[in-house]
């Protein structure tokens, strides 16, 4: 009765069938002229059909492989009805729905635009989605695969049998899905995926997955993340409505696992719940506007920090569900602290379960390993000319900022994605079209996504790691650059820390390492990083590599941090730092709390509320950071005495800041310096101050200036500098 050839049916039972829409569930047999049903359960022992309106058995089947393939024709009825099974094994008889009776959800405009590479809310159709359909509740699977020979979703509901649940391909663009009846929020799947060559594949992760099992196990965890009732109007409405260029930006960057840890708990992490009851307070306690967290999309191995992801969509299970860190960022936002991720578009690490030769082909990276493969990290790069893989990407920076509300992705590596020769030797590359090392693809994504973040996600910025003199990345794309918000000022970064940390005796001979970086300094819109990347791999902390004895040591990382918080451009600290933190930052271990104990630590932690607290409030200081008529010199030249002296300018010429520094450990009396305009300048803050464990060479009184030319102004005043110190005044008119 079951009409089918002998192969069809060897190739079903052995789980080689590809196309099980053709054979399985309801369909018209054209010679019988009746309804038959197919259904393959492997071991059971009887299968029936039962009417879903009715309740009433409507056809026993016949099992026509022992294996456990059945079949029968239906009499009583013409046209195709709804439908359950009764299936038998041993003595447990359950009714359970037929995942080849239902239509498939996707639409030909989907598939369209999927193909076209420009379908930006595909992460609503692709992965694992909890519907409903013909009141029947299940999950719905879909994967790309499109060189695989057959797709199957396994998992606990399955006995992870690849046999139970083969998917239906999609051709044209090689999306295979499944709506697989019963299977509940929680459940864990992969997809076993058989080749072209008949080699079935370690089982996938889903790359689309919301939610994934805590490493080291690997499976995808079916979630539902649309349930979550966001209180963040209001902040999301003063954040499409804001300027960032001109706005403070004050970021604190923090690895969520090494924060701060439960030492009478087994040394364990905090969790998203407790980071808002302990990190939110901190962080408006410190006076930053945001936080910027190292990589939370799920990766396997805790020593990449995040940077090797295998499920972009899922926030990493180790600190809680989706539900939680929604409920993180929505707090954050409560507490007017905007919410950063490094975003890693870059590369992607080779685990069996990932991204890596995902169809028994190169699918999302290049097959030329000149090309694929990144010798620096030992991971595969995207092949963002391929529009599937740049529209995966493009959607998963789209979905942290529709899903998750962030307000901004710091892309990690640009440079390794924008040069062909990224570390690599002659020979070991393969050129662009005109034969250049510039990767025309990835320069093109990149445009796309700063052109879809402005449109789909307003206010929202994107920052790029970007460590060469590549032209034009906060150029807009219409204006032929890369269209980022901010680049990290590398340059800047190098240079100062290298200053630093040489004795003063012999900073007078690299004076213009402090200067240097205004001669670029609004060439870009620049953030000012002092990352976590200068805080490992034998580098030491940044209170490490001050010179001299303790006392000279801090003096020095305050004076740093008052020049750099007064320097134009965007702040980001890492977290330590503002402990003055005396070992390397370690993953596995909190950040040295119990420093805050001495006053010199505490001192420094108070530097960095306090600075953050005059950045935001004195517009001098923020609104002209990427424009150059916000800066001017008055002292670049005193390289003897290894002093520096500057004014910030706001944008209507109301607010005014004068910075003077001194970076030797020698107190400078009488100091006379020009400035711009006659009035009084009110001391606001002293790296120097008692309160953060200085000398308190301090001006307790405004100075007035005098008509007496000086540094090329009219006008001139006169102060008293400490040791290894720098010093902010607010011009305010006679």
């Amino acid at each position: 009765m079951h009409l089918l050839e002998p192969p069809i049916v060897n190739q079903i039972v052995i789980g080689h069938f590809a196309d099980p829409f053709a054979v399985l569930g309801m369909h018209r047999h054209p010679d019988l002229d009746k309804l038959t049903v197919r259904t393959f359960q492997p071991d059971a022992d009887s299968a029936a059909v039962i009417h879903a309106k009715t309740g009433r058995k409507v056809c026993e089947l016949e099992k026509v492989h022992e294996a456990g393939l059945f079949a029968g024709a239906i009499e009583r009825y013409k046209r195709p009805f709804p439908y359950r099974l009764q299936v038998t094994w041993g003595e447990n008889t359950q009714d359970i729905e037929d995942p080849y009776r239902f239509e498939s959800s996707f639409g030909e405009q989907d598939l369209h635009l999927m193909g076209e590479g420009a379908h930006y809310r595909a992460y609503e159709k692709m992965g694992a989605h909890l519907t409903e359909i013909e009141g029947v509740a299940g999950v719905r699977f879909a994967v790309w695969a499109p060189n695989a020979h057959r797709v199957s979703v396994v998992g606990e509901f399955n006995n992870w049998d690849g046999r139970r649940h083969v998917m239906r391909l999609h051709p044209g663009i090689g999306v295979w899905e499944l709506f697989v009846p019963g299977v509940t929020e929680g459940a864990l799947y992969k997809f076993e995926i058989k080749t072209r060559h008949g080699e079935i594949l370690p089982l996938k992760a889903d790359p689309y997955a919301f939610y994934a099992e805590k490493p080291p196990q690997t499976a995808s965890v079916v979630a539902c993340i649309d349930r979550f009732s966001w209180d963040d109007a209001a902040w999301m409405a003063r954040r499409a409505a804001r300027n960032a260029a001109d706005a403070p930006i004050a970021v604190y960057e923090l690895q969520l696992g090494s924060w701060r840890r439960v030492p009478e708990d087994d040394n364990r992490c905090l969790s998203y719940q407790e980071l808002i009851e302990r990190l939110i307070p901190y962080i408006k306690e410190m006076g930053f506007t945001h936080v910027q967290l190292m990589p939370i999309s799920e990766y396997p191995f805790d020593g990449s920090w995040g940077y090797q992801p295998t499920s972009l969509y899922a926030p990493t299970s180790r600190f809680g569900p989706p539900a939680d860190f929604k409920a993180f960022v929505d707090a954050c936002h409560q507490a007017d602290i905007g919410v950063f991720i490094d975003w890693v578009p870059g590369h992607f690490p080779s685990d069996a379960h990932g991204l890596g030769y995902f169809d028994g082909t190169h699918l999302y990276e290049h097959a030329d390993p000149r090309q694929g493969f990144h010798p620096d990290w030992n991971t595969l790069i995207y092949n963002y000319g391929r529009n599937e893989v740049a529209n995966f990407l493009l959607n998963n920076a789209l979905f942290w900022l529709d899903r998750y509300h962030i307000d901004g992705l710091r892309v990690d590596a640009v440079a390794s994605m924008l040069y062909l020769d990224y570390s690599r030797n002659e020979g070991e590359w393969v050129p662009n079209l005109h034969g250049a090392n510039t990767n025309l693809e990835a320069i093109a994504f990149l445009q796309r996504l700063n052109e879809l973040i402005a449109e789909y996600a307003p206010g929202a910025v994107a920052i790029a790691e970007e460590s060469t003199a590549w032209p034009g990345v906060t150029r807009p794309v219409a204006e032929d650059g890369l269209g980022f918000s901010y680049k990290w000022n590398m340059g800047w970064m190098h240079d100062t820390l290298s200053y630093m940390s040489r004795d003063p005796i012999y900073r007078r001979y690299h004076h213009h390492d402090m200067t240097f970086g205004m001669v670029y300094a609004f060439s870009e819109k620049f953030m000012l990083p002092l990352s976590h990347d200068e805080v490992v791999h034998g580098k030491g902390s940044l209170f490490g590599r001050m010179p001299g004895d303790e006392w000279n040591k801090y003096a020095n990382l305050r004076a740093y941090f008052t020049f750099m918080w007064s320097h134009p451009g965007k702040k980001l600290l890492f977290m330590g730092g503002e402990l003055a933190q005396e070992r390397e930052w370690n993953h596995d271990a909190s950040l040295d709390w119990h420093l805050l104990d001495r006053g010199w630590n505490a001192g420094v932690k108070s530097l960095v509320a306090d600075l953050n607290r005059l950045y935001r409030s004195l517009p001098a200081l923020h609104q002209r950071d990427c424009d150059q008529d916000g800066f001017e010199w008055i002292q670049a030249d005193a390289a003897d005495e290894s002093r520096y002296a500057y004014v910030r300018h706001n944008a209507d010429q109301t607010s005014m800041a004068l910075i003077v520094c001194n970076f030797t450990p020698v107190v400078r009396e009488s100091l006379r310096i020009g400035a711009p305009r006659p009035g009084r300048y009110r001391e606001r803050l002293n790296s120097d101050h008692v309160d953060y464990g200085g000398s308190n060479r301090v001006c307790s009184e405004p100075l007035e200036t005098e008509p007496i030319a000086w540094d090329g102004h009219d006008q001139s005043l006169v102060t008293t500098l400490g040791p290894l110190c720098a010093a902010i005044f607010e011009w305010e008119p006679s």
